[in-house]
């Protein structure tokens, strides 16, 4: 049972990579930006990028860089949580 239920967890957050991914390909698209897609997905994977980036604002280096940093942390978080799952299944 316990196996089913990490494995759902793990297709949960394969899909928020995804979503993640989507996003930011999107992001280098002007003309997307303010379409409906565009705003799902902010929808969707901001909750998952804003602990990061209240985070990461207080540290002076990570302001007005070119990459989003908080992003590229949530979707490393996500991928770490994803491995982690995969060891406790197998």
């Amino acid at each position: 049972m316990f196996n089913y239920f990490v494995i759902l967890v793990i297709q949960l957050i394969r899909i928020f990579e995804f979503l993640m991914f989507a996003r930011a390909i999107f992001s280098w698209f002007p003309q997307v930006r303010g379409s409906k897609i565009s705003e799902l997905l902010y929808l969707a994977t901001e909750p998952i990028v804003m602990p990061f980036r209240s985070l990461l604002d207080r540290v002076d280096a990570f302001r007005g860089m070119m990459f989003d940093i908080p992003f590229l942390c949530g979707f490393m978080s996500l991928m770490i949580v994803e491995r982690i799952l995969y060891s406790l299944v197998i």
